[in-house]
């Protein structure tokens, strides 16, 4: 087993005013070359918008976009003609294939907004783009892993161009559990989004990252109430 610690005062970090942004990987102005990308996650940005601001329209091609709100709301329009609200509970997947654009804004007046921005490469280029988003009872992942996102079109989840997995889960102090990989051949990224634990061993705080390689089990002990989002990737890229 190999493991990857990616401590949460080690992410690049960029301040915009309207923009609060933390990078795990390389992005934008930050680079760090032993930070690009772990297997087919290729972005992973922890993002606070101020109210009444935001993206303005943009394009993306041949790339699996995930965005996640923490807390608040962002508006998303696109060129596929989609004009949707994203609020915490919900997740929304977006393929951009042979290319879409589309803008992310605060609507509140009254309060900024939270929110992950994390890219996947594709398992396959130029394809038709395609949008989908989806609200999860967050009940559902009380004390257990909730399946989000994953290959299968047909599961009920949301689901994207590559042989991945997204699970997230709220753990109270004192559990455990196990994470069994779907493809042995893949990787396991944690990013904790709130509280402690313990990840083979590993301590981790919030918003710490862990990549592990080379297990085909990870398992948990939470040392305080703790959120987590689990983001299983091929570690080769096609």
């Amino acid at each position: 087993m190999t493991a990857t610690l990616h401590k949460a005062n080690t992410r690049g970090h960029a301040s915009h005013g309207w923009l609060d942004s933390y990078h795990t990987f390389s992005f934008a102005n930050y680079y760090n070359p032993e930070r690009v990308h772990f297997g087919a996650l290729r972005v992973l940005n922890d993002d606070m918008v101020a109210a009444d601001m935001g993206f303005g329209k943009h394009p993306h091609d041949n790339m699996e976009i995930i965005s996640i709100p923490l807390s608040g709301d962002l508006a998303h329009e696109d060129s596929m003609g989609h004009k949707q609200v994203i609020r915490q509970g919900d997740v929304q997947v977006m393929s951009a294939g042979t290319g879409v654009f589309h803008s992310e804004y605060n609507p509140n007046i009254d309060k900024a907004a939270k929110f992950l921005q994390i890219w996947l490469f594709p398992n396959q280029k130029n394809v038709t783009p395609r949008y989908g988003q989806q609200t999860f009872d967050v009940k559902d992942r009380h004390n257990r892993w909730q399946n989000i996102i994953n290959p299968d079109p047909n599961s009920g989840v949301l689901w994207l161009h590559q042989d991945a997995w997204f699970d997230m889960g709220d753990f109270e102090a004192g559990q455990e559990s196990t994470y069994t990989l779907r493809n042995p051949a893949n990787g396991l990224y944690i990013f904790v989004l709130e509280g402690n634990l313990e990840a083979n061993g590993q301590a981790l705080e919030c918003r710490d990252g862990l990549g592990i390689t080379g297990s085909t089990e990870v398992r948990f002990t939470f040392t305080s109430d703790a959120q987590v989002l689990l983001m299983e990737v091929p570690m080769e890229l096609s």
